[in-house]
């Protein structure tokens, strides 16, 4: 079965950087569309970037616009998302997911994908 695993995440302080990654067991990342979200205590999970699987189009929420990155490495089969100049308002629980089938866009919506993993922790904290 397809199995989505983020890693990465880590205590940073204002201002600092962290790469999170993404893989899958069972699925070739390069076929699927890909979106990153992340989960505030107390807040709604919201979407942050996503990447499409053939023209690997982007898209971004205006929070994160201009400092986060997502890319794709498809011979180490991975998604990243890069994040520079972090604030503690980017404090959250991270999550990566996977559409139900091989859509090749990607749209910011969390309802809209199937596979998620579970989660990495990104702390923004002086």
């Amino acid at each position: 079965q397809l199995q989505v695993v983020e890693s990465g995440g880590d205590l940073v302080q204002p201002g600092g950087s962290l790469r999170l990654s993404c893989t899958a067991s069972g699925a070739t990342l390069g076929s699927y569309a890909i979106g990153w979200f992340r989960q505030a205590p107390g807040k709604e999970r919201e979407a942050v970037s996503c990447i499409s699987s053939r023209d690997e189009s982007t898209r971004y929420a205006d929070s994160v616009k201009g400092r986060f990155t997502i890319s794709r490495d498809n011979a180490k089969n991975t998604v990243y998302l890069d994040m520079v100049t972090l604030k503690p308002e980017d404090t959250a629980v991270y999550y990566c997911a996977l559409p139900l089938a091989y859509p090749s866009s990607c749209i910011l919506s969390k309802y809209w994908y199937h596979y998620w993993g579970q989660g990495t922790q990104v702390t923004v904290s002086s």
